[in-house]
């Protein structure tokens, strides 16, 4: 992903946007968040006048480690969950069309068969990933096509016209591979990134954290992002990663959902640091350790809904505040304008 140009954003930028918004009809920062998050999709998108127009990429994969007993779930939920998304009965589909965004759904690697249809983009690596308690879930020439599939994904988007590159995912066992990614970036215990995923007992997380514990043992050296993703990533966490590369090359603003999206997009701030400023985080997940990735990356999520669900959902409940945010630059008086005096503060 060294070919994608991220540029930095803009300090003259900056200063003009924060003038903006400090000459509204409002007392300093009385919009809170709003106000950030309004200033993030001017810089990224390098323009006082963003827009937010989004489209969910909502990436599939699965993941050999179930075979280890490490979800509620079998695999073969993640294709029927595809299926759903296709014929528009998910939580995610049900979102997108209240918030007027758009879905990309896309095969990262869902070992299942899948029908032929338009609407599915597919990467075509393979199948799902490998067992990583046994060998490394990809090579490192996959890991690189997953990546480069991501990045055209995004960039591809943002040419048909989305302002806003929102990041959702579907996998059954995909929670173990971004508790591992997190674990390793992170330095985060295993013990506080494993949570229930989609519905474990309370002896089915102890399980899983000794899986995991035991995959790490296989590969305990210290990893570069590629090299981490190779050995324990998804094919749809790589997918997304690849994605934020390229929506910040493409001066989109970025918007994560939950715990597996923010793994990935460790992975690419990892890797690219530069891609940083582009991450707007959609919500604070009820899985565990999701609040230690959001720290690692200094990040404030925009809700706190108990969300869990992944699919981008979260993303989606907050795609309307970027309308408002955007909104609210371009269209909300200033003192000036509206002949209301200044408290001069």
């Amino acid at each position: 992903m060294a070919d994608y140009e991220i540029a930095a954003v803009s300090t003259e930028l900056r200063q003009e946007v924060q003038e903006m918004i400090n000459a509204k009809t409002k007392p300093l920062g009385s919009l809170g968040q709003i106000e950030n998050l309004a200033l993030n999709m001017a810089l990224s998108q390098n323009t006082a006048e963003p827009g937010a127009r989004t489209t969910l990429l909502l990436c599939a994969g699965d993941h050999g480690i179930v075979e280890e007993g490490v979800s509620a779930w079998p695999s073969e939920v993640t294709a029927q969950m595809v299926l759903n998304f296709l014929s528009g009965g998910a939580a995610a589909n049900v979102f997108a069309r209240s918030a007027g965004a758009e879905i990309k759904i896309i095969d990262a690697g869902v070992s299942s068969p899948l029908p032929d249809d338009k609407r599915l983009l597919r990467a075509g690596i393979r199948a799902g990933t490998r067992n990583m308690l046994k060998e490394d879930a990809m090579t490192a020439e996959e890991v690189d096509a997953a990546l480069s599939f991501g990045g055209k994904c995004a960039a591809e988007a943002v040419a048909n016209g989305a302002d806003v590159i929102a990041l959702g995912e579907m996998g059954i066992g995909n929670t173990s591979s971004a508790a591992l990614l997190a674990h390793i970036v992170t330095g985060a215990t295993l013990e506080n990134l494993v949570g229930a995923g989609a519905g474990l007992d309370t002896a089915g997380v102890v399980k899983k954290i000794e899986v995991l514990k035991a995959c790490r043992a296989r590969k305990p050296k210290k990893l570069n992002p590629l090299e981490a993703m190779a050995a324990f990533g998804g094919l749809e966490i790589a997918v997304m990663a690849g994605a934020v590369i390229g929506a910040a090359a493409s001066h989109a603003t970025v918007l994560v959902d939950g715990y597996i999206a923010t793994a990935a997009a460790l992975m690419a701030v990892k890797a690219r640091p530069e891609c940083r400023p582009y991450l707007v985080f959609a919500h604070e997940s009820f899985e565990s350790g999701h609040v230690d990735m959001l720290s690692h990356l200094d990040a404030d999520a925009l809700l706190d809904l108990d969300l869990r669900l992944g699919e981008g959902t979260g993303a989606l409940l907050a795609a309307p505040l970027m309308k408002v945010a955007a909104a609210m630059l371009a269209e909300m008086a200033t003192f000036e304008s509206a002949g209301v005096t200044d408290s001069g503060a």
